[in-house]
């Protein structure tokens, strides 16, 4: 996976962009996922101002979210002319915008770590650019299990 992290906020530790960096791994190597090693995506850490105006201005939502996940492949593939892999080019699967506020914001709430919440958004938002969702109750029960059970085969448990 290649992946780029940028934190504008300058607050994260090595040991947190660390911890999205390996369980991006470790989920894209999960049996339902099994993205090929020459994906591409970034994540993009901000305040809450930042993902305030990303929300506004890309989801006409005037307030902050705590992830915006910008998924390019959003249609299906498999009629495609050509196979990305065999060319050896990368699959850019996307982006994602955490806030840093709002994941201290909720890891207080939810009476759990940073970590935690850090890594459950990842997932949340890395899920999202994987064709996921949860717009109907059965789509929200088969994202919501397969985040809880990446999070705890991680080791990130409640």
């Amino acid at each position: 996976m290649d992946l780029v992290l940028l934190d504008k906020t300058n607050t994260l530790t090595d040991e947190q962009l660390n911890l999205v960096s390996t369980i991006i791994d470790f989920a894209a190597k999960q049996e339902v996922i099994n993205l090929p090693e020459n994906t591409e995506m970034s994540v993009t850490f901000v305040d809450d101002e930042e993902i305030h105006q990303i929300n506004k201005e890309h989801r006409q939502k005037d307030r902050p979210t705590d992830v915006i996940s910008f998924a390019l492949e959003e249609d299906d593939l498999s009629g495609f002319e050509f196979d990305l892999e065999e060319l050896g080019l990368p699959r850019n699967i996307g982006d994602l915008f955490i806030s840093v506020d709002r994941t201290k914001e909720q890891a207080e709430e939810y009476d759990h770590s940073f970590d935690r919440e850090l890594g459950f958004l990842t997932i949340h938002g890395f899920l999202h650019l994987n064709g996921y969702d949860h717009m109907t109750p059965e789509d929200e029960k088969e994202m919501f299990d397969l985040q809880r059970k990446i999070l705890d085969a991680y080791g990130l448990e409640r």
